[in-house]
């Protein structure tokens, strides 16, 4: 007898996400096996491309119905993929008892299969609202957990759900198809292997395996503008259009990706064609090549041209590339425009220059 349908689900997730960085991860539920001596894949036949893959695959877990059935199911897959396997949770100290709860979550990962776990203690700051400033902390602290453990991967649990909501919000900032293509199944050494995965799929596992996830008060705190589109605006949207809107917004955020990835590899080779110089923080750009672009590659080329100049490209907004897009299209002899950095941008003699303010 097989295992249960929503286990089934997770580890199939799972198992997938792991056939990307080796082909050696099976099919389907095979029996586990030992694991291969240094130098030789789980296959058990010697690489003849390169070294073997070296370096735990790690689960960031911080104990909720999400995180807790990923971590079960790389426990349960890793082994059979003869992969070495880790739990990292992050303490990030903003409620009472959150140490000791840090603790009994990584207790969790021998139970689990996992060959490791550390807690990863962070300190919360202020910018950017409570959201951001712990998301930053969590992700400098896997980021620096993932480096020095050498690890090949770090698995996040986010599903279908996390990816509806994430597309709203982008929906709500109005910033572009990038802004609603939402979170990228991988994204460097990140993989997210629930993103086509209900949220109740990851429940109904855990419970068929008998654990009894976390539940954190701030995952149901109304200040918190995510946990209000979890908790009311999907929920409306349900309602008045009918069922399956978290699966159509996910499925547009996948459709927006690949629209956004393709314009962005246009814009790489368009920046080649354009860029007369990039130099020591001072770009150069043709204008008459840019005018040749369409729209959309035109405004990805100028955002480059602008971050390559120095422009930090987390202050950098629409509007601003908009501003010099006018500097092309709709050039009446303007004054330079001032970007985020302290940089402008000004044309001159049929070029566009992004550099340092003021321009000489």
């Amino acid at each position: 007898m097989g295992p249960h349908p929503a286990v089934a689900d997770v580890r199939r997730a799972v198992r997938e996400a792991l056939a990307a960085l080796t082909p050696d991860v099976p099919a389907r539920d095979e029996p586990a096996r030992e694991k291969p001596a240094p130098g030789v894949p789980a296959s058990g036949v010697p690489a003849s491309g390169g070294p073997a893959p070296e370096g735990p695959v790690l689960v960031a877990c911080s104990g909720g119905a999400d995180s807790l059935a990923l971590a079960a199911a790389l426990g349960f897959v890793a082994p059979r993929a003869g992969l070495k396997a880790g739990l990292l949770t992050v303490d990030h100290q903003l409620q009472p008892g959150s140490a000791e709860r840090a603790e009994q979550v990584a207790a969790l990962a021998a139970p689990l299969g996992l060959d490791m776990a550390e807690v990863l203690t962070v300190e919360v700051g202020t910018e950017g609202g409570p959201e951001a400033a712990a998301r930053e902390a969590r992700y400098r602290a896997l980021a620096e957990a993932a480096d020095r453990l050498g690890a090949r991967a770090v698995l996040l649990g986010h599903t279908r759900d996390d990816q509806a909501e994430t597309v709203l919000l982008g929906l709500a900032r109005g910033s572009g198809p990038r802004s609603i293509s939402g979170m990228a199944a991988r994204s460097g050494r990140y993989l997210r292997p629930f993103l086509d995965i209900p949220r109740a799929t990851t429940v109904a596992a855990c419970r068929a395996l008998g654990l009894t996830p976390w539940d954190d008060p701030h995952n149901e705190d109304p200040r918190f503008t995510r946990v209000r589109v979890r908790a009311r605006i999907l929920p409306l949207l349900e309602a008045e259009l009918g069922p399956g809107v978290a699966e159509a917004l996910a499925r547009t955020a996948a459709l927006a990706r690949e629209d956004a990835d393709a314009l962005d590899e246009w814009a790489d080779r368009a920046y080649q064609d354009c860029a007369l110089s990039d130099i020591g923080g001072s770009v150069t750009l043709s204008v008459p090549a840019l005018e040749a672009l369409p729209g959309a590659v035109r405004r990805r080329v100028l955002r480059r041209a602008a971050v390559a100049a120095g422009s930090p490209p987390g202050s950098l907004s629409a509007t601003h590339v908009r501003a010099v897009d006018r500097l092309v299209t709709h050039w009446r002899g303007q004054k330079p425009v001032d970007l985020p950095g302290g940089r402008a941008a000004v044309r001159r003699y049929g070029t566009l220059i992004v550099a340092i303010s003021p321009i000489p």
